[in-house]
């Protein structure tokens, strides 16, 4: 917490004249291009390894970066907020891309392969990783358990999971049909701060360095 007031201090007295214009434009609206469905996890920070400004992304972020399947958001209270961002960015902010980022080292992932976590989770915690049961019954379908870095190989899964899930929402599908909405799977991986697109073609996660992101920028 004292961190948080001296870098208040430190933004204000070093980098607010510089910032001072863009938040003035962005007082009243914002126009992100980019839905951003990322872990609460404090390591994994978009602004910070995408290099983005104020006004750039319109973050979600809750525990395991997951997206309740649509026909959850009737039955299933904690599904609500998911929707009602995926809903906001669409129809309000008509932003034109989703970004579901997973990372390596997640806790939520290990409550999974790691057992004796699961045992001591809290009601809450346990209840919103139930979204997170369809990563793991795909994960057991193709891997072990003892596998190294098996929470890892389920981040992985998991960030394709959602994007499944993301695409039950009948507002995702039908602009996916017109072509005026991307999805894209990230993977972090911390010890390195390297980030990673899924490719489908490949079926693997590909680092985005200098030659890829220049790929990349072409289909966009």
């Amino acid at each position: 917490m004292k961190k948080l007031i001296k870098g208040i201090i430190d933004f204000r007295e070093k980098s607010l004249t510089a910032y001072r214009e863009k938040f003035s434009m962005l007082a009243y609206s914002q126009s992100p291009d980019v839905l951003f469905i990322g872990c609460c996890d404090s390591r994994v920070v978009p602004n910070v390894f995408a290099s983005t400004d104020p006004g750039d992304l319109f973050v979600m972020r809750n525990i395991g970066n997951l997206v309740p399947p649509f026909e959850m958001t009737a039955r299933h209270s904690s599904a609500t907020p998911v929707a009602a961002a995926i809903e906001f960015s669409l129809l309000t902010l008509n932003v034109n891309h989703i970004v579901v980022c997973g990372h390596s080292d997640c806790g939520a992932m290990r409550f999974f392969t790691h057992p004796a976590n699961s045992q001591s989770a809290q009601t809450n915690l346990a209840e919103w990783l139930t979204h997170a049961v369809p990563s793991f019954e795909r994960f057991k379908a193709c891997c072990h358990a003892n596998m190294a870095e098996p929470h890892n190989v389920l981040s992985k899964i998991n960030v394709l999971q959602q994007l499944d899930h993301l695409k039950t929402y009948p507002i995702i599908q039908e602009r996916l049909n017109k072509q005026t909405l991307q999805l894209h799977g990230w993977w972090f991986e911390l010890a390195k701060a390297d980030v990673y697109q899924y490719e489908a073609d490949k079926n693997d996660f590909i680092l985005i360095d200098a030659a890829y992101a220049e790929k990349m920028l072409k289909t966009l």
